[in-house]
């Protein structure tokens, strides 16, 4: 179909009863949308693709609508209504009126600088914002539709396939050494977690996503986290893992370095859902959705050649090649007194350790409260601070950091361990799992602690300093894991941290 007479009439200020005010424009491979005033109008090109069919105005009405109604999942502010474009009896165009020739969507308008595409290439994501995202995707998927037709191993491998097929027609540019060696790898994980996947899909795990969650289909918008632009052209593109899902967030954090604020959300993801029994399938996912990316921009470069989309294809293929890389996990254990800076110092190393988006951080103050199934910022009163409660929690601790070993990712428990049998046992798990274990003891003076503790806002410890004056009390026995002064600033204690990690001063493994 023609749509140019459409595009002419959506292009005109006057035709929104704004006659001289320019009109922008946005165009992609599928859409056009209409930028004028505070309002977005997106128009549905006229095109059929395997995966997606706009070919006839039925079908974009269907579409529209179907867009409407997922994306107000995540967004009720930003998507407002389908406008119909009719013919009126002397042949003009308007809105909703007279024969209908196309459909529109009506957005509310927001800055492209909100995009976090261009608030990472501007350094602005901070970890609160991330952590605030994670939030939002946990709470998202959590509440999205669960189906049993579509994800499980049959949906990865054909994922897969469809990957390789499309990255060997970009041979060149890229190497078909490098492209067979990524699904050879991939082959391999899907024989590997096939079976997880089916479980999780068997469990409720694969639900109505939103299919495209990359950092410029989230937004800022009214101070929030916003996921809009969700895929609402087809069920087996949507319909998948909720952590395939997050792996596309995940991958794109990591791809443009940001590998800190991935493990950010990661790491707060799995707090919100404890969903870590599924941690042996997301190198996969994310290497999936690298490999997406890397024959997407082969193709685009195709189309119109540039050194940037030709590079993206590259570094694109060999992220995910990287993703599928085996690496030894191993298990660290962080220990001492409320205000040593435990958590900081946890969070802040977790980003080192392969695979991307790095360790998982096991906290035991996060932990207690998903046993009264409370967000990690909610007070607990002093009454739930039980003998029974913290056995509960330390044995919360044990059984994740087995699974998380498991599944090949390194650990990193985060807890007072004041107690010598508590610290043996997180030994013995180490020796159990055959991987390396490094016991680190933080120590700094009473009135530092207490300092810190009376600074802390909005933190998942409940600790106070009377909590504190009871741990000085308490018998530690004998302290054999490597002590470390946490009197100086974090950079200081991270780098002795790591240094006992990596004495050869080649890096964390």
């Amino acid at each position: 179909m023609d749509q140019q007479e459409v595009i002419a009439f959506l292009s005109d200020g006057a035709n929104y009863g704004k006659p001289g005010v320019a009109v922008e424009r946005i165009e992609t491979h599928v859409s056009i949308i209409f930028l004028i005033g505070d309002r977005a109008f997106k128009l549905k090109r006229a095109i059929s693709f395997p995966y997606l069919d706009y070919s006839t105005p039925a079908r974009r009405e269907t579409c529209c609508k179907a867009e409407l109604e997922l994306n107000r999942r995540t967004a009720p502010a930003i998507y407002l209504r389908v406008r119909a474009i009719g013919r009126g009896a002397h042949g003009e165009l308007a809105f909703d009126e007279g024969d209908i020739v196309d459909w529109v969507l009506e957005m509310r308008r927001f800055s492209q600088d909100a995009l976090f595409d261009r608030l990472a290439s501007a350094g602005k994501l901070t970890p609160q914002l991330m952590r605030d995202l994670a939030d939002v995707i946990a709470a998202f998927h959590r509440a999205a539709a669960i189906t049993f037709e579509y994800g499980g191993r049959a949906g990865i491998e054909a994922t897969v396939v469809g990957n390789h097929d499309n990255l060997l027609r970009s041979c060149p540019p890229l190497e078909m050494q490098d492209v067979q060696q990524v699904y050879a790898a991939s082959v391999r994980r899907i024989s590997a977690v096939g079976a997880l996947l089916d479980a999780r899909r068997d469990a409720g795990m694969v639900r109505r996503c939103h299919g495209d969650l990359h950092l410029r289909n989230v937004c800022l918008f009214d101070g929030r986290p916003t996921l809009f632009d969700c895929i609402e052209f087809s069920d087996a593109l949507a319909c998948i893992d909720v952590l395939y899902d997050l792996a596309f967030l995940l991958m794109d954090l990591a791809h443009c370095g940001a590998n800190d604020l991935a493990s950010i959300v990661f790491n707060r993801y799995l707090d919100m859902t404890a969903d870590f029994e599924g941690l042996a399938a997301l190198p996969l996912f994310m290497s999936a959705r690298a490999a997406v990316r890397a024959h997407v921009s082969a193709l685009a470069n195709t189309q119109n050649p540039s050194r940037q989309r030709a590079g993206d294809a590259w570094s694109y293929l060999a992220l995910a090649g990287t993703l599928l890389r085996s690496h030894s996990p191993r298990l660290i254990a962080i220990g001492g007194l409320s205000g040593v800076g435990k958590s900081t110092l946890a969070l802040a190393l977790a980003p080192d350790f392969p695979p991307a988006p790095g360790a998982r951080v096991i906290r035991s103050d996060v932990l207690r409260k998903r046993l009264f199934d409370l967000v990690p910022e909610t007070r607990l009163p002093p009454a739930t601070y039980t003998a029974a409660t913290t056995k509960r929690v330390y044995q919360g601790l044990y059984d994740q950091a087995a699974a998380v070993l498991s599944a090949g990712y390194t650990a990193i428990v985060d807890a007072a361990f004041i107690k010598e049998e508590e610290r043996r046992r997180i030994g013995a798990l180490a020796e159990a799992h055959a991987v390396p274990f490094t016991g680190v003891w933080l120590e700094a003076p009473a009135e530092v602690l207490a300092t810190r503790i009376r600074a802390r806002r909005h933190d998942a410890s409940d600790a106070d300093t009377e909590v504190l004056q009871q741990q000085l009390c308490i018998d530690t026995g004998m302290i054999m894991w490597h002590r470390i002064d946490a009197c100086r600033d974090t950079a200081s204690t991270l780098a002795a941290i790591r240094a006992l990690i990596a004495p050869s001063g080649s890096g964390v493994p």
